[in-house]
């Protein structure tokens, strides 16, 4: 079971992993040894409450496909293991944005003390401004 928080978690068998031979520069064990992780999770058939599936979806993100499917590739790493965790945190951490609720905004008026500042220092500064006219005799 993977935790997103201490309601929500995911069974690993709705997540796919797969090791496939990391990208970029040769070394010695680049063309042998397979590093990097591609992570595969469906938001569709996955255990997830239906307003996460929701949110998930609605995002506007390159890793999910259009079939709604969570397309994760970590290759930062040296090691498969350290990949995994980084693709599972990665994973996480996008599961996570959804499930924060948003503060509804409630509308603001200024008070009446502001608005008596605000207009008291528009009038200071028109003031000013018209004693740099041109001086009449």
């Amino acid at each position: 079971m993977i935790t997103i928080n201490n309601r929500l978690s995911i069974p690993e068998a709705e997540i796919e992993l797969s090791a496939i031979r990391s990208q970029g520069a040769g070394g010695q064990n680049v063309n042998k040894v397979s590093t990097a992780i591609h992570l595969r999770f469906d938001i569709n058939n996955s255990c997830l409450p239906e307003l996460y599936k929701r949110r998930l979806l609605a995002l506007n993100d390159q890793r999910i496909n259009k079939e709604g499917i969570i397309i994760i590739k970590a290759q930062q790493h040296r090691t498969q293991e350290k990949n995994r965790s980084d693709a599972l945190m990665r994973l996480k951490k996008l599961i996570k944005t959804v499930t924060v609720e948003q503060k509804t905004r409630r509308p603001t008026k200024p008070s009446k003390n502001s608005q008596r500042k605000r207009m008291d220092s528009k009038t200071l500064r028109g003031k000013t401004k018209s004693l740099r006219g041109k001086v009449i005799d």
